[in-house]
């Protein structure tokens, strides 16, 4: 049983592995465009609740707090998700 739990650990380490180094480095963007145009969703920090409330499920954005913080300017409504899409 300890075999195969350490076997199913390194395995997901390496399939997660390459995902994140494919991560773009935090950066400051001038506007939602160029923000969306490498993350198409927006960016959130951790533990934000996106205001936005159509009837319609809220597209995915992605929690990316260095981002997030780098570009807060782009947060109009101040919920903590920059850019996101409605």
């Amino acid at each position: 049983m300890l075999r195969t739990t350490a076997a199913v650990t390194v395995a997901a380490a390496l399939i997660a592995a390459p995902a994140q180094a494919a991560l773009p480095k935090p950066a400051k963007y001038q506007n939602c465009a160029a923000l969306n145009a490498v993350y198409k969703h927006g960016v959130a920090k951790a533990g934000a609740a996106d205001k936005v409330s159509s009837g319609k499920p809220v597209t995915t954005f992605l929690v990316y707090p260095d981002t997030y913080a780098k570009n807060t300017h782009l947060d109009r409504d101040k919920d903590g998700v920059a850019c996101e899409k409605k």
